[in-house]
C-alpha cells in the first residue's frame, strides 16, 4: 500500500513558476513509476508527466513539454513537478499517482494511461491568473 500526499501549488500569474511535490509512504517507492495528472473544471483528468523508477525515462504531455519538469528522489520518497512559463490553461487540480511495475519495465503507453496507476493522491490546486 502506498499513500501519496501532494503539497505546493497555489496562485501565480501567467508566465510565472510553481512547483508541486508528492511525498510517498512505504518502502517500495523506488520501484514505482510516478506520474502527474491534472484535471481542470469541467474537463476530464489528463496525463501531464511521468518518470521511471530510476529517472532514466520520462514522458510529458505535448501541452507541457519544454515548460514542465518531473523529477524524483528515491531516498526521500518524493517526486516533484516544476512548472515554468505557466499559462491560464494550466489551471487545474494536479494529482500525483504511483504505478507498480509488477516486474515489467518502463512503458510509455502505460506511463500516460491513468488506468495503469494504482495509487492516487488527494490533489493540489494550481491557479494561473492572466
Amino acid at each position: 500500500q502506498v499513500q501519496l500526499v501532494e503539497s505546493g501549488g497555489g496562485l501565480v500569474q501567467a508566465g510565472g513558476s510553481l512547483s508541486v511535490s508528492c511525498a510517498a509512504s512505504g518502502r517500495t517507492f523506488s520501484s514505482y513509476i510516478m506520474g502527474w495528472f491534472r484535471q481542470a473544471p469541467g474537463k476530464e483528468r489528463e496525463f501531464t508527466a511521468a518518470i521511471s523508477p530510476s529517472s532514466n525515462s520520462k514522458s510529458y504531455a505535448d501541452s507541457v513539454k519544454g515548460r514542465f519538469t518531473i523529477s524524483r528522489d528515491n531516498a526521500k520518497n518524493t517526486v516533484w513537478l516544476q512548472m515554468n512559463s505557466l499559462k491560464p490553461e494550466d489551471t487545474a487540480v494536479y494529482y500525483c499517482a504511483a504505478q507498480s511495475l509488477f516486474g515489467s519495465g518502463w512503458s510509455y503507453a502505460r506511463s500516460v494511461d491513468a488506468r495503469s496507476y494504482h495509487y492516487w493522491g488527494q490533489g493540489a490546486q494550481v491557479t494561473v491568473s492572466s
